[in-house]
């Protein structure tokens, strides 16, 4: 799934280990998220919205 989430990171300057604390998942999964080899599940979409105060689909692209 396309996402933004590289690009929304960067613009609150927080590393992937950063973002991956707020999220409470690992570097990794933040990582494989990012480079859009894993899809998270909706509730960590959820999370992932809430980081950034917007709606998942602002993130997220099928």
């Amino acid at each position: 799934m396309k996402n933004r989430l590289k690009v929304l990171r960067a613009e609150l300057n927080l590393s992937q280990a950063d973002l991956a604390q707020k999220l409470d998942v690992s570097r990794q999964t933040v990582n494989a998220i990012e480079t859009e080899k894993y899809d998270p599940s909706l509730p960590l979409a959820f999370k992932i919205a809430d980081v950034f105060a917007l709606k998942i689909e602002d993130i997220f692209q099928p």
